[in-house]
């Protein structure tokens, strides 16, 4: 069987799954409030510089859990997390205005990381008979 690194058991799997489920969500909610431009001067100057750092420590340590990663499954699944925050980050550096397919990219990737994150999960649910059927 392929051995996991990082999502090692059912309960990691499971925060993922929710993680990528609610950054989905939020990601969604950027189709409802695009970002005209980057904005590194003025009152939003701060809250802009908070975001790069943000995304950009994400995506560092979503691509270092990638290099760490053993099986295929988990590596796709940390790659899509990793792709959609740079495409955040570069959505915030450079605005929808400059990038206007990053936004688009960004809900693509984690639809695809819940539906791969959701099939490591189920490799960690088993039905009951076959537990019992393990432990004989």
């Amino acid at each position: 069987m392929n051995e996991f690194a990082v999502l090692t058991n059912r309960k990691r799997a499971v925060i993922a799954l929710a993680h990528s489920i609610v950054f989905l969500g939020i990601a969604s909610h950027g189709f409802v409030s695009p970002r005209a431009a980057a904005v590194f001067v003025g009152p939003g100057a701060t809250l802009s510089i908070v975001l790069i750092v943000i995304y950009f420590t994400v995506a560092s340590i979503l691509a270092w859990l990638v290099s760490i990663s053993r099986c295929a499954r988990e590596r796709v699944y940390f790659a899509l997390c990793a792709s959609s925050a740079t495409f955040g980050l570069l959505r915030t550096i450079f605005g929808d205005a400059t990038l206007p397919v990053a936004q688009y990219l960004r809900v693509a990737m984690l639809t695809s990381a819940v539906i791969v994150g959701a099939w490591i999960f189920r490799s960690f649910s088993r039905p009951a008979a076959e537990d019992a059927a393990l432990s004989d």
